[in-house]
């Protein structure tokens, strides 16, 4: 339980934060794909990478990725289906066939109907799921940080000593 509300923490601390919307945006869109990969794998590799030689907010990205990793649960009979469906093409077959002989390529588990399947899904969600959540970031900031800053419990809990202390020491530390 506490795993799940230091998740949720992290991300809403991300949300108020300075971070560009876009650098946010990027990360669910990464943690989509994590979420829908195998843990460890190749395709998991590959947007790890890509986390930390770009500017994405790695924070969004595990947050999202373990909230993906349930709703990939749930998909897991589609996911097989379409992973089947696709694993089955016999105009595939000798494309699969070269891709399972190469030396990296079989660390990814294309092979596995459900991998394939879920794959397909995380990686055709991934643009829809990058500019839904830049729009609810975005309408995010502007509606229920502005009115939290406005309420009087807000002004009243900035004077205190405890939240100049917590400030000082998130800045120091982070």
């Amino acid at each position: 339980m506490t795993l799940i509300l230091k998740q949720i923490f992290a991300l809403l601390k991300v949300l108020n934060s300075d971070t560009g919307e876009k650098q946010i945006a990027a990360g669910v869109a990464c943690g989509l794909i994590i979420g829908f990969s195998p843990i460890l794998s190749l395709q998991t590799l590959l947007v790890f990478v890509l986390l930390f030689f770009f500017r994405i907010q790695i924070g969004a990205a595990f947050a999202s990725a373990f909230f993906f990793a349930f709703c990939a649960y749930l998909f897991d009979p589609l996911c097989h289906a379409l992973g089947s469906y696709v694993l089955e093409m016999e105009s595939l077959k000798g494309f699969f066939t070269t891709l399972y002989n190469m030396p990296i390529v079989p660390f990814t588990r294309f092979y596995n109907s459900v991998v394939m399947g879920s794959g397909i899904i995380a990686f055709l969600m991934a643009p829809f799921i990058y500019l839904i959540s830049l729009v609810l970031i975005k309408k995010y900031r502007v509606t229920v940080v502005a009115r939290i800053k406005e309420t009087k419990f807000f002004k009243a809990l900035k004077t205190t000593s405890l939240f100049k202390w917590y400030a000082k020491y998130d800045e120091l530390y982070g």
